[in-house]
């Protein structure tokens, strides 16, 4: 009996150790990692992928859950959908809920980001690092700006995600290895929470809640089909699954085009929102005058305070929004925002005082209790650069171009 509580309390320890990591990635020893950029997955993921019918260098694609604390690894099977292959608690993250509207907010971007090879950097000084590929078009459509926000190692956010560089080694070769096989671009969906129907209706007095029902259409297409979904902006929009039609193109910042998506999935679609209409109305009954307070950046640090003793001073754990938080009254809530509100522009207004980071967005505004309707869903311009073959049965380059965008929702 003593040895099986010597032995769980060890194995506890070592988790906390990394930072909220994975077991089996913590235990990776850094110092005889001989080329980082060449380390191959471990051999317990490899076997992962072939109990689940995937290609070593098939596509993948990441996904972000700030208040989580988590992200991802989706990888492609032999049938064309992805499944979940590996997931991370990520050890800091700058900012609150929302997304990054300009340089110095310390916010980290939320959206949808296509990652090239050319985002990779092997020479970065935080161990390894994914540039995130912000601002994209609909940023720059929107007039956000920021530059160089990454996933990377150290443990420390201004604005980046940051993992154990533990993580960020399995990370990046699970990129590398997709890039290798052919995939152009690697999808990246960060978003604040996972998009049901109880956290919207929690979240639905934040002032990003408008912003957050357009990126849930997406997380809705990639529920419904398990692919990523094909995106464009137009309107400074994003719009997904969409083709332009009548000769139609898709423009940032100009109107959008006549568009059409086939048939099957907005059946699909419309069934999956009508489940969610329904436990939307049953969270509205369950949180009824409450709402989420989000958390600072400090009071997220707080919760992993000890964490940090020993340590440089570099190192800078967060911990989740969901360990920080909690459900308010309403009104409470808004009385805490107003208060906040007006201690940020009295310190903006004292003499002498330095220029504050801009404001981020914060929860104010009542928006409406209904459902967030599930738009149709538009184009990705992300159909070849995913598109992955199966080396059985083979298909030819020709007859992979000219497939519909459509046909990989379509059951075999």
């Amino acid at each position: 009996m003593r040895i099986r509580h010597f032995a769980y309390i060890s194995l506890m320890t070592l988790a906390l150790s990394g930072c909220n990591d994975a077991l089996e990635t913590a235990q990776v020893d850094l110092s005889k990692v001989k080329n980082k950029v060449e380390q191959p997955l471990p051999s317990h993921i490899l076997a992962q992928m072939s109990a689940k019918g995937m290609d070593r260098n098939s596509p993948i694609m990441i996904r972000i859950f700030k208040e989580e604390g988590a992200m991802e690894i989706w990888k492609a099977k032999t049938d064309n959908r992805f499944d979940k292959i590996a997931d991370y608690k990520i050890c800091a993250w700058s900012g609150r809920l929302g997304p990054k509207v300009k340089t110095g907010d310390r916010q980290a971007p939320e959206g949808f980001y296509d990652l090239t090879r050319a985002n990779l950097n092997p020479n970065s000084k935080y161990y390894l690092a994914i540039n995130t590929g912000f601002p994209n078009r609909y940023d720059a459509a929107n007039g956000r700006t920021g530059s160089d926000l990454m996933i990377h190692g150290a443990c420390s956010s201004s604005g980046c995600y940051s993992m154990t560089d533990q993580q960020v080694l399995e990370i990046y070769a699970f990129a590398r290895d997709a890039f290798k096989g052919g995939q152009a671009t690697v999808q990246l969906q960060a978003f604040p929470f996972r998009m049901t129907a109880e956290n919207m209706v929690k979240h639905r007095l934040d002032s990003s809640y408008d912003f957050w029902k357009m990126l849930k259409v997406g997380y809705d297409n990639f529920e419904v089909t398990k692919r990523p979904p094909e995106v464009n902006v137009c309107e400074k929009k994003y719009v997904f699954n969409q083709q332009a039609t009548d000769g139609g193109a898709f423009n940032a910042a100009g109107k959008c085009p006549a568009m059409s998506m086939p048939p099957a999935l907005t059946a699909a679609l419309a069934s999956y929102g009508k489940t969610y209409d329904a436990d939307y109305a049953k969270a509205m009954s369950k949180f009824d005058g409450m709402a989420w307070y989000d958390p600072t950046e400090a009071e997220r640090k707080a919760v992993v305070a000890k964490l940090r003793k020993g340590r440089e001073l570099a190192y800078a754990p967060t911990g989740t929004s969901l360990e920080a938080g909690r459900m308010v009254k309403v009104a409470e809530l808004e009385d805490m925002m107003a208060k906040r509100t007006a201690q940020g522009l009295a310190a903006k207004s004292a003499p002498g005082a330095t220029p504050a980071a801009p404001a981020q967005p914060q929860p104010m505004a009542v928006a409406a209790a209904t459902p967030a309707v599930v738009p149709v869903p538009m184009q990705n311009p992300m159909q070849n650069a995913l598109a992955y073959t199966a080396p059985e049965p083979q298909e030819t380059a020709e007859a992979t171009a000219k497939k519909p965008f459509w046909k990989f929702w379509a059951r075999n």
